[in-house]
């Protein structure tokens, strides 16, 4: 899922009000630009985008070695450009403070396209040593904008001002963002406490980062290898796939199954070796606990005590309420009650889907009891003899190169988009599996942007899917088109044969896209309107993934990788029928994950021994022994290798709230889902204006209405609540 779009260090230049964007230097001071002109002529990191497309990222020139020093220029340069900011003798207006802070960061944004490239995509030991020795030092620049009394001074003024009435709406929102950011960091508190925090702040980028290598050393670190006689169960491009990967880390002849999701799933799901899917299920989801030096447990008490000494200084009672005071939940109260609203149905569920489970098993003669690494391979049985639906058979319509021109199909219809594949050489790029479109408009054929699209796994990066962009949409000193990316970890099929890949990696797939399309669709003016509210940004995408049932991608786009034909009505009615099959599962991996997010940020950190906590939470909340926590605590990436969902990982369902509502909307509408009057008012209303209106009001105005949770749970097969 991330489904997790931004790292720990470009949130914390977010943070620090240093806007992620390129402007013309012309904005700067002559002593900054000189220093400016310097440090490019020396480092291409630090230099602007050039070439076709309003410039693009030199990733054909990126070097490990400019990293350091670029980040520290960058760095330098800002503060410079803040200074200037804030030792203005004019009274201070929205042009020359606001808009001037959206103007300045140029330089250090684009160094965090390169190192956001390198931290995600091509992670190495020498660039984790770098990281680990910069993360304090970024800490400490972010404190210094923040803890800015002079600067914090002219933005409160603007705030405050009778100016603030005059301005459109878009700006009034920038403007209350960037108080808040100010106030809600610190920029209030006293020397000593202002001290304190910051000191903290360098403490806790120290933590995520260790948090994120260790997840990473043990995701490289443990690989089952098979030999022939161990492949029972796989498919053929299951097994062409694991050759490919083992003969990629020097073990030809041999099967590997890595340590990431995409690997495992399938592994676990169609493997009759029930020994080696125990192995894999231990390998997977024991990442960061196994007790040695990649342990995280430590790191983790470490950060919660940190970040709970971090907003009593702020005043407030934990860091989940400080967290939620600027989300559409508002409070920790008002998330668990959503939670728990769902929890007992899933949980219910669970029970009814392991009876099940248990039936075939003892049917088979198994003599078994139904564990963790049995769920999906049991689970896989009872859709088959519920559905008479085979996953693998599902399978063999989903090829990825036909996924993505279902989803140009749909951002066609829906967006008005047109992709066209950019011929490889012309536009750099990181690494030779990475492929990039030209987007235009498909009336006026106007650049929109260009989408990047990097879908294989492979040492060096992270696991899971996100979405990101190397330039955002803003138009306050021109218009700068879009530079997006989708990153995946699909298992590379052989040369020559097509990657086959889930029906839940093409939810996954489509899910990607819809970040993707709701960074295209950009209409706002800075580049402030282009940050997310947490419990909002997962919507549109989640949303998205709701076009890969209908009938004109399915009928065109799913067709079978050897015959070519499309796939056949019995087998799509099999799919809509079974569309609820496994909700207890997926429900409640993820609430228990969510859950205890929570918890971990509204308890007392002295109270908390993270492996016995998570133990004994769960426990009372009566989580089911047959699932697990999707990201159990030492592998929860989402929340403590950064901040980014820390006390927000509850936002999916919070999402998924809105998603249901508004496919409902989509589903009775006269067009159906591709109804165009009401793809006007998604891309109007829920896409173009990012976050330059408040998420509640802009949810209110595509749909006449607030959504409830009586949609999510229909769309899950549960009771509705009364």
């Amino acid at each position: 899922m991330n489904k997790m779009m931004t790292s720990l260090l470009s949130a914390a230049v977010c943070l620090a009000l240093t806007a992620c964007t390129e402007p013309s230097s012309s904005h700067s001071s002559p002593e900054v630009a000189k220093s400016a002109d310097t440090a490019v002529s020396n480092n291409v990191l630090l230099a602007p985008f050039t070439g076709p497309y309003n410039g693009v990222p030199a990733f054909d020139k990126m070097n490990l070695a400019d990293i350091k020093p670029a980040l520290e220029q960058a760095m330098a340069t800002n503060l410079s450009e803040i200074e200037v900011i804030a030792s203005q003798s004019a009274p201070a207006t929205f042009e020359n403070t606001i808009v001037a802070l959206e103007r300045a960061g140029q330089d250090l944004s684009r160094v965090f396209t390169y190192y956001g490239i390198l931290r995600s995509n091509q992670s190495s030991p020498e660039f984790r040593a770098i990281q680990k020795e910069m993360a304090p030092k970024l800490s400490a620049f972010s404190s210094k904008i923040t803890q800015n009394e002079a600067l914090f001074s002219r933005v409160k003024a603007v705030y405050e001002s009778d100016e603030l009435n005059t301005l459109t709406p878009e700006q009034q929102r920038v403007t209350w963002l960037a108080y808040n950011r100010f106030a809600r960091n610190g920029a209030t508190l006293n020397a000593e406490d202002k001290a304190r925090y910051a000191e903290i702040n360098q403490q806790l980028a120290e933590l995520h980062t260790k948090f994120a290598s260790n997840v990473l050393a043990d995701e490289e670190g443990y690989v089952v290898f098979l030999n022939q006689e161990q492949l029972g169960g796989l498919s053929q491009s299951q097994i062409d796939s694991a050759a490919a990967a083992a003969k990629e880390r020097g073990k030809e002849g041999q099967y590997a199954i890595t340590n990431s999701r995409s690997s495992m799933d399938p592994f676990l799901t169609y493997s009759t070796e029930r020994a080696l899917r125990e192995q894999v299920w231990k390998n997977y989801y024991n990442r960061g606990g196994n007790g040695d030096e990649f342990d995280n447990n430590a790191v983790i008490k470490q950060i919660l005590t940190l970040r709970d000494e971090r907003v009593e200084l702020l005043g407030y009672d934990n860091y989940a309420q400080w967290r939620l005071e600027d989300r559409m939940a508002k409070t920790p109260e008002n998330a668990m009650a959503l939670m728990n609203k769902v929890w007992p149905a899933a949980i219910a569920r669970v029970k009814e889907e392991v009876a099940d489970m248990q039936a075939i098993a003892d049917q088979q003669g198994a003599a078994i009891t139904i564990e963790p690494w049995d769920y999906r391979f049991y689970a896989e049985q009872v859709r088959k003899a519920k559905y008479d639906l085979d996953s693998n058979e599902v399978k063999q319509y989903l090829q990825l190169d036909n996924l993505r021109e279902a989803m140009f199909y749909v951002a066609g219809r829906l967006f008005n988009f047109n992709f066209t594949p950019i011929a490889e050489g012309s536009v750099p790029v990181f690494h030779e599996d990475v492929k990039v479109w030209d987007v235009t408009d498909k009336t006026t054929g106007a650049h929109i942007g260009l989408w990047y699209l990097d879908p294989y796994g492979r040492k060096g990066k992270r696991s899971g899917a996100w979405a990101t962009t190397y330039r955002s949409f803003t138009s306050f000193d021109g218009p700068k088109t879009v530079l997006s990316s989708n990153n995946s970890n699909f298992v590379k099929a052989p040369e020559g044969k097509p990657t086959l890949v889930s029906w839940s990696d093409a939810e996954t797939f489509f899910h990607e896209f819809g970040h993707a399309l709701h960074f295209l669709s950009a209409n706002v003016v800075y580049p402030t309107s282009n940050s997310g509210v947490r419990d909002y940004t997962e919507f549109q995408s989640q949303l998205l993934e709701r076009w890969l049932t209908t009938d004109e991608v399915i009928n065109q786009y799913l067709v079978h990788a050897q015959t070519g034909e499309p796939m056949p009505k019995a087998l799509v009615d099999k799919i809509k029928r079974s569309a609820t099959f496994n909700q207890g599962f997926s429900t409640t991996e993820y609430l228990g994950s969510a859950l205890m997010d929570m918890l971990y940020h509204t308890t007392d950190p002295a109270k908390i021994d993270p492996a016995k906590f998570e133990q004994a939470e769960l426990a009372r909340l009566g989580m089911p022994k047959e699932v697990v926590m999707r990201h159990r605590s030492t592998h929860f990436g989402h929340i403590f290798s950064g901040e980014g969902y820390s006390a927000g990982y509850y936002g999916y369902l919070w999402a998924e709230v809105l998603t249901s509502d508004a496919a409902e909307a989509f589903a009775s509408s006269p067009g159906g889902f591709y109804d165009q009057a009401l793809a006007d008012k998604l891309v109007e209303h829920l896409f173009s204006v990012r976050n330059a209106v408040d998420p509640a009001q802009a949810y209110r105005l595509f749909r006449g209405k607030d959504a409830d949770v009586s949609a999510l749970m229909r769309d899950r097969g549960f009771p509705v609540p009364k």
